[in-house]
């Protein structure tokens, strides 16, 4: 293994460890250095591992797959449906007929009506990941609005394979975010709360990832310039 690969394995290790928040102060914006762009999301290094050590993320996986079947097999012509199926069932509805491009569009759209709150006010706590039904219901901070995008296109038919959470440093605001990457005819496209644009992933010069989950993985991402 060559001196560059074994410094970013180990950059990218570093970066599994630890909490993380949306609207946290991050560290120090890092330099341009040695490190060429990748292949990866936002042109980073990505390191893929298992899901181990994220309890957060693997307790949305053990529920949130039965939670969203229940809310689409709700029926509200011969039962009582929560106001949360009834919002999943909306957007599905909405959405299901269109191309898979629209259908980003109109998922990233609907699911940014929803309030922003910080999981402290919501849960108690600094870092907490809803499920689509917690969401539906109290709202979130970005990696839940992720998570809710994430949980839609999957039924709408989208691969796990082509989709993950990303947990990054927005580098103009100086704190931590999640944003939603989907692939589609072999380019990323962020599904972003703070906008309802979807774009490329390489139109986000600011955004730096730190890892990426799906359902069976995860990853840490060294960028350009991240070492010097």
């Amino acid at each position: 293994m060559s001196r560059l690969r074994c410094l970013l394995c180990a950059f990218a290790i570093s970066l599994l460890v630890g909490p993380w928040g949306c609207g946290s102060k991050a560290s120090a914006k890092v330099t341009a250095g040695a490190i060429p762009p990748g292949k990866g999301l936002f042109r980073s290094h990505e390191f893929r591992s298992t899901l181990k050590a994220l309890p957060n993320w693997t307790r949305v996986v053990g529920s949130a797959e039965a939670q969203t079947e229940a809310f689409y097999a709700c029926d509200a012509n011969s039962e009582v449906c929560s106001a949360a199926a009834l919002s999943w069932q909306k957007i599905i509805r909405q959405s299901i007929a269109e191309s898979p491009s629209d259908q980003l569009v109109a998922v990233n759209r609907y699911f940014n009506r929803w309030p922003y709150r910080l999981d402290l006010d919501v849960y108690g706590v600094t870092d907490y990941w809803a499920t689509p039904g917690e969401f539906l219901k109290l709202s979130g901070d970005c990696e839940d609005y992720s998570i809710s995008k994430y949980y839609d296109l999957r039924k709408l038919g989208f691969s796990a394979d082509d989709m993950r959470i990303v947990l990054l440093k927005d580098n103009i605001r100086n704190i931590s975010h999640a944003v939603l990457a989907v692939k589609l005819d072999n380019e990323s496209y962020i599904l972003d709360n703070l906008s309802n644009l979807v774009l490329s992933h390489l139109k986000y010069e600011h955004y730096v990832p730190q890892y990426s989950v799906n359902e069976f993985y995860r990853w840490a991402h060294v960028a350009p310039g991240a070492l010097r």
